[in-house]
């Protein structure tokens, strides 16, 4: 249930949430070994380092649940958290690397045909393109 309202938290973006819940929620996940929640939980950090401007403790944790992610070949998660690495490069100012990152998201939710994914990152692709 814990795993469910942060990663909630995450896609709304309320980092009290997050900070509410993850703590409790990654303990609990460690406890029992479950390293899907585990790397949930280390995303859900990771958005809220990154909104809080912490950016090299949300790209630790980000990078860290990606790896985990990619362990357990959960290709949806492993989108989610590409996206929000990208996220991270945009928050930087780092529009090529950001640009680099959404692709990967792109081609992982295109492969599972995941079309609210894909639209939403082509949406933050074209703002990227925008800025420019």
């Amino acid at each position: 249930m814990l795993a469910t309202l942060i990663d909630v938290a995450a896609m709304q973006l309320d980092q009290a949430a997050i900070r509410q819940y993850a703590p409790r929620a990654e303990e609990l996940a460690v406890k029992y070994g479950h390293g899907l929640y585990q790397a949930i939980a280390l995303r859900a950090w990771g958005v809220a380092y990154r909104l809080a401007g912490e950016y090299p403790q949300a790209g630790e944790r980000l990078n860290t649940a990606l790896a985990t992610f990619r362990r357990l070949n959960t290709r949806w998660q492993i989108g989610r958290t590409l996206f929000e690495l990208g996220e991270l490069a945009r928050s930087q100012d780092n529009l090529d690397g950001a640009r680099q990152v959404f692709t990967f998201a792109l081609s992982a939710f295109e492969e599972m045909k995941a079309a609210p994914d894909i639209a939403r990152v082509h949406a933050a692709i074209n703002l990227l393109n925008s800025a420019v």
